[in-house]
């Protein structure tokens, strides 16, 4: 492809990193909310009022109304049509529901069965999927009903629960399509029945599958030489706007997220507020526009850029969507809206292109995407092309691709590939297919590329090895760490792809999802032999900017050499949310300061030269480090949750060698392996110490 977009370069030697920041070491937000980057708003912003904005859609040409974000309006139940597979027959209603009460009956047997071959809950768990998928054939549009009755019925989650996540609003439609269409007795059964409670199933094991590659990797790979000169990259990542953010409401509820009006109790009375939420969020509760927009302020400042002199480009990893308590809350149109709402704050503010991956949140039902190969590119394998169709066109809109692109992002789930001015070539992934919340994932879960975004991504980089260039690889579901997030298989199939297009093509492949500051590597002979000289490539993690959960507001910026692409400096920036409660006091905004620097903190104890690239190589060295001093530990410990004072400490001997093992750790298989319960710092630690 042809560079698509003029690029004013702003380049530094790379020959040393520079001493401190890149811009200003910290910077205090205006507490005038800035009012011109929407046109006009419903609700205006005050001191103790969060704006509603009348968000244009340049797209859909329209503006959506009040009654989608108003935090007073807040839906139970999602409008949107819901799609089930062809019934294999045409059967009356009095048919079906004789179907609905046999099969209902049948699992209820299975589940009480004591005979041979059903004693354990996994074999019972599979022979009940196995009724359920003949009434997704025969009798689909029934099935959630059934699904929420039964689930009552057993006790499997509270009423309420059950009624939310099986009602065909909700994710019943979404169950009944994965049913008619999954190998229930084989490998898809096992994942099912696992992402219902592992008492039933225990999480399958890796199963590889070996990938196939146009072409053999050339024998002699090296990395192209370095100009010397560097360009500045901001990597943003999980804002999840929340537009129904209300001030004042409860901060520190019990279901996440808060920060949301409060329920009156059965009698009619209000709960007395224990922490009201402050303007500018809290550690319970997802990003206020006060938030996002203080956020997105601070970024010119700190990173020494601005619209004339702009960021040579910028990744954002996805996830602009808030997170929901239950599926009835969320629409297509609230998506949109919110997509819009980000994109055109991001537009005000960030100079040069900016490069958006999809997250798990960003669509709806969320966590969901469906394979074109579910029904042949049918009805239910487009059912999500509202969302690609509509988000590829804002980037289009925006400049940030051309019409060709957002004509392949339409087709590829929202996927993408550019030719940066610079040269090198930017793939977005829609990495939901490899997600193991996302119940298509469950189909021919013994093929990890059924969904086609694998051979998307091995044509990519083919192209660009055949071109000699160099690639960044974006998505939002993380490979590696402890192994919680995605799906084995796929894991594994990611790495052996970034294996083959290593060190040469891959120059940096950037994620999100977990709202911490991570780092990971990935080795030669999938990570078999763990050593520097084995070290092939790393993967960054992107901070949040939603402080969900008991998190600070962060991003970070790369210092990236324009003749190798490789990352030469990293540094993060954040904003300290418990501090936030006492700025409507004071009535002062929030202030964003300079976090580390990544080859500052790290790079001493790695033994790392100042002309050295922050590569695999290095974050294996800084591994090694971490073996030797514990005090390191510590401190990657403090900044995986952007020096939150919820964080808890890393001191002990299992934590600290599970934070090691992780950060050498591109797959599930690899995490597994490592001492669990040590991955996130947004609670208190689960593993155990030896």
């Amino acid at each position: 492809m042809k560079p698509q977009i003029p690029l004013v370069l702003s380049a530094v030697s790379a020959g040393a990193a520079e001493a401190g920041p890149p811009g200003d070491a910290s910077y205090v937000v205006p507490t005038a909310f800035p009012t011109t980057v929407y046109s006009s708003y419903y609700v205006k912003p005050g001191p103790t009022q969060e704006p509603q904005p009348a968000i244009y859609d340049p797209v859909l040409n329209i503006t959506f109304p009040l009654n989608l974000t108003d935090p007073s309006t807040i839906p139970t139940t999602d409008p949107d049509p819901v799609l089930y597979p062809e019934p294999v027959a045409s059967l009356t209603e009095t048919a079906a529901a004789a179907v609905i009460s046999a099969s209902t009956a049948q699992i209820l047997e299975i589940i009480d069965a004591n005979n041979t071959g059903l004693t354990d809950s996994c074999s019972k768990c599979i022979a009940a999927l196995s009724v359920g998928q003949l009434v997704a054939k025969l009798a689909p549009s029934y099935l959630p009903d059934a699904m929420v009755q039964l689930c009552q019925t057993i006790g499997f989650s509270t009423n309420a629960t059950c009624q939310t996540t099986y009602e065909a609003s909700a994710f019943g439609a979404v169950w009944t399509q994965v049913l008619a269409n999954a190998d229930v007795e084989g490998l898809d059964g096992r994942y099912i029945c696992a992402s219902l409670s592992t008492s039933l199933c225990s999480a399958p094991p890796v199963v590889p599958v070996k990938a196939i590659f146009p072409k053999e990797k050339p024998a002699d790979v090296s990395v192209p030489v370095r100009s010397g000169k560097t360009v500045k990259v901001l990597h943003l990542s999980d804002m999840h706007l929340d537009p129904r953010y209300e001030y004042g409401s409860e901060g520190n509820c019990t279901t996440s997220p808060c920060c949301r009006p409060t329920t009156p109790s059965t009698n009619g009375t209000m709960p007395v507020i224990e922490l009201a939420a402050p303007l500018y969020g809290y550690y319970k509760c997802d990003s206020p526009y006060y938030l996002a927009l203080a956020a997105v302020q601070s970024i010119g400042p700190l990173t020494g850029t601005s619209l004339e002199e702009p960021l040579a480009m910028t990744f954002y990893t996805g996830d602009m969507v808030t997170h929901v308590p239950n599926q009835g809350q969320l629409s297509h149109a609230f998506v949109e809206d919110v997509e819009d709402s980000v994109l055109q704050m991001l537009k005000a503010y960030i100079g040069g292109p900016i490069y958006v991956a999809l997250g798990n949140h960003d669509s709806s039902p969320e966590n969901n995407d469906a394979p074109h190969a579910i029904d042949n590119n049918g009805p239910l394998g487009e059912q999500f092309s509202w969302n690609y169709d509509h988000v590829s066109q804002l980037w289009e809109h925006y400049g940030w691709i051309n019409s060709s692109t957002q004509a392949q992002a339409a087709v590829h789930y929202g996927a993408y590939a550019v030719t940066h001015p610079l040269g090198v070539r930017i793939i977005t992934l829609n990495t939901d297919f490899y997600y193991k919340s996302n119940y298509y994932s469950f189909l021919h879960a013994a093929d990890p590329d059924y969904s086609g975004i694998f051979s998307f991504l091995i044509n990519e980089l083919q192209q660009a090895e055949d071109a000699g260039q160099r690639a960044y690889v974006m998505g939002h579901v993380l490979t590696g760490w402890d192994g919680s997030n995605p799906m084995p298989n796929g894991a594994d199939y990611f790495y052996q792809i970034v294996e083959r297009y290593s060190p040469h093509v891959i120059a940096g492949v950037f994620f999100g999802h977990t709202h911490e500051d991570q780092a990971f590597v990935y080795y030669a002979n999938n990570g078999t032999n763990q050593t520097a000289g084995n070290a092939l490539n790393n993967a960054w993690v992107g901070p949040s900017l939603t402080p969900l959960t008991n998190l600070n507001s962060g991003y970070r910026l790369y210092e990236v050499d324009t003749g190798s692409f490789e990352v030469m400096e990293a540094y993060t920036f954040y904003s300290d949310v418990n501090s936030f409660s006492d700025l409507d006091a004071a009535g002062s905004g929030p202030v964003w300061e300079f976090e580390y620097s990544t080859r500052e903190v790290y790079g001493p104890g790695a033994g790392w030269a100042a002309e050295d690239p922050l590569n695999g190589t290095f974050w294996h060295r800084v591994t090694e480090a971490m073996e030797a001093n514990r005090t390191l530990v510590e401190l990657q410990n403090k900044f995986q949750g952007k020096s939150s004072v919820l964080s808890p400490n890393c001191t002990n001997q299992a934590c600290q060698d599970a934070r090691v093992c992780y950060m050498r750790s591109g797959s599930v298989g690899l995490g597994r392996q490592c001492p669990q319960g040590f991955g996130s710092v947004q609670s208190a630690f689960t593993g155990v110490n030896y």
